[in-house]
Order: C-alpha cells, then structure tokens, then sequence
C-alpha cells in the first residue's frame, strides 16, 4: 500500500506546474465581455442587438407561440420610447432591422409593420410606472401559463428559485386579453416594490408570467429561469409534497445569487453562442 502524501511534497511540483502553465501562451476566452459603451448611439444598438438575440433564445426556449408575447427595451435617449417587436414576426427570425421603436401614444416611430396591442397596453404602463426599468419580458410559455393557473406565489423550492424569493409578484387579476391601459397600469402596480424600484416578475394569473429588468440582459434570463422555477415546481408537486427552504436561507441565497451581474452572465453565455451561429440577427 502506498503512503499518503503529503500536501506539503506537492508544493514544489505545483510550483513547477504554475510556472510552465504561465510560460504557455494562454487561450482567451471564447467569447469577448460587451464593450463599454460611452454614447447614446452605442447603447442604443447594444439594447437593440441583446433585444433581438434575447426573442432568438426564446424561440429555441420553445417561448414562441403564435402571435403572442413580447419583449421591449426602453430607449436610451428617449425613456418614453421603447423598441419592441412587430406583430406576426416569429422569435427565430427576428433581426435589429425588425424592432419597432413606439412612443408613449402607441405611434410607431421607427418601422412599417404592425404593432401588438397587448405588447403596447402591458410594456407601455410599465415603462411609465418604472422608470429605472429598461426591459420587459412576456410570453405565453406553457410551464408559466400553466403555474399561473393556480393563483399562488413560487416557492423556495431550490436554490435557482430563490433567485426570485420574495421578488416576483402575484397579478390576481385576469379579465381577458389585455388591451386596455388600466390593466396594464395594475399589472405596473403589481411589479412596485413597498420601498420603492420593481420586482423581478409576476405571475399573471390564468395568463402567464412577466419579468422586468434595468437591463435587456437581466429581464431575458429572468424569464427563461422563471419558467424554469415554475416547471420544477409543477413537476416537484405532482410526484409528491416538495419541502420548501425555510425563508431566513431562501432569503440569504436570494441575496447571494439574486443580482443583475449575475443575470448578465448568464445571459451572455447564450447569447454569445447564438449570433456566432445566427449572425444574421445583427442586421
């Protein structure tokens, strides 16, 4: 039998490793962090492109169903303005060149194809309501629509879903199709925090979720963990009785894991990936 060795015969063999391994010619990562971006024209087309890039990662989330959802980013020159997608554009194919830049009267600024009703009545108010907020996501995803149905709040079942622990709010109110500012106003009153800002998301009741960001990065991702959080809790509920994690943990992860920088990483990860095999999203 071999004798253990020891940690401290194992340091000038380390040493030896670090010092080759720095002598290398190290590989970058593959992708590059999104550069700084220091005009109003530049932060324009970053918003623009992770806009796009986010409806492409929702349609390979199987997020797209037919004409409804959206996801809009305020524009950073004119904050009641935002860019969101044209109606009857699937989520794979949208480009930059498709986003519709709207003001706060429903008049289509920048673009020629039709605007979602809904998209305006729901991301108008809320864009109104709070403005720290750049971006906004919904959909009509099947594992969101489906948690909706139960009218209750998501629980700190793991730890991805205490990202949301206490900041994703309950929307009780569905009276059909909404097209009408005063739902979207009361949907804009759900996402307000008692001591001020927004919460991540909500859960629209019989309708879907929604989630809401300072950044398009933060809202995206938000989504695509939301309906994540929501499918493993359906799922966790349907083969038994789930045991929550108590709310003084849930509450310290949620401040561990629960942060934008966090989202932006995570977001990046795919985005990346997708324009170096869609390049064309960029146009």
């Amino acid at each position: 039998m071999n004798a253990p060795v020891h940690p401290d015969h194992l340091q000038p063999a380390a040493g030896a490793l670090r010092a080759r391994f720095h002598a290398q010619p190290q590989a970058r990562y593959w992708f590059d962090p999104p550069p700084a971006r220091t005009s109003v024209e530049a932060e324009r087309r970053h918003r623009q492109e992770r806009l796009a890039g986010a409806f492409r990662l929702f349609a390979r989330h199987g997020f797209a169903l037919g004409l409804a959802g959206h996801i809009t980013a305020r524009d950073p020159e004119l904050p009641d303005h935002f860019w969101v997608n044209p109606l009857g554009v699937h989520f794979s194919r949208i480009k930059v060149s498709d986003l519709l830049l709207v003001n706060s009267r429903g008049e289509t600024v920048i673009g020629d194809r039709p605007l979602n009703k809904a998209a305006f009545a729901i991301h108008a108010a809320i864009h109104e309501r709070h403005p720290d907020l750049v971006a906004a996501a919904h959909t009509h995803s099947t594992y969101g629509k489906a948690f909706s149905t139960l009218g209750r709040p998501l629980l700190p079942l793991t730890q991805d879903a205490c990202v949301f622990h206490g900041d994703v709010a309950l929307f009780d109110d569905f009276t059909g199709m909404v097209v009408d500012l005063s739902e979207g106003q009361r949907i804009a009153d759900a996402l307000a925090r008692p001591n001020g800002g927004f919460a991540k998301g909500a859960i629209l009741r019989n309708h879907g979720i929604l989630t809401a960001g300072a950044s398009v990065e933060a809202a995206a991702w938000w989504y695509i963990a939301l309906d994540n959080a929501c499918h493993t809790q359906l799922l966790a509920e349907a083969a038994g009785t789930p045991r929550p994690i108590d709310d003084s943990t849930a509450r310290h992860t949620h401040a561990q894991i629960g942060g934008a920088e966090g989202a932006l990483h995570a977001f990046e990860s795919l985005y990346q990936p997708l324009v170096a095999a869609e390049p064309d999203l960029l146009d």
